[in-house]
């Protein structure tokens, strides 16, 4: 009986835990500032690496005007997307993830990080 009564306090724990993993797009433009002079969010311009606007929802090594390294193409060939889930694993340890890939960004180890940085990248505009 009182395992039944802990159900409801653990399903408000974890929707609370959700709801801060949101991130803040102001705070993450400030953390893409790490990524700029590489990427952009806010165009379609490729640099050094392809461009990031909208890359959330986008599939992994897509970017027609970018010459992407064996690794990354080989990375995305099964259809990979750069969701949520995918930029979490990634953007800690890119190396680590893409063994080979040429992005020599050490990664973000803040889950703080992470999370503002991905609200950025969802919508760039949101930080304006």
């Amino acid at each position: 009986m009182k395992l039944l009564s802990l159900i409801p306090v653990v399903i408000a724990l974890a929707s609370a835990s959700s709801a801060l993993a949101d991130g803040d797009a102001i705070a993450g433009a400030a953390v893409f500032k790490r990524c700029g002079a590489c990427h952009t969010a806010t165009a379609p311009a490729n640099r050094v690496g392809p461009s990031l606007m909208g890359v959330v929802g986008r599939p992994v090594a897509s970017v027609p005007d970018y010459s992407y390294s064996p690794a990354m193409r080989a990375f995305g060939a099964d259809g990979k997307v750069w969701d949520e889930a995918l930029l979490r694993k990634y953007l800690p340890a890119p190396q680590f993830l893409v063994k080979g890939t040429r992005m020599t960004f050490p990664g973000l180890k803040s889950d703080k990080d992470l999370d503002n940085v991905i609200a950025y990248l969802k919508n760039p505009a949101a930080a304006q």
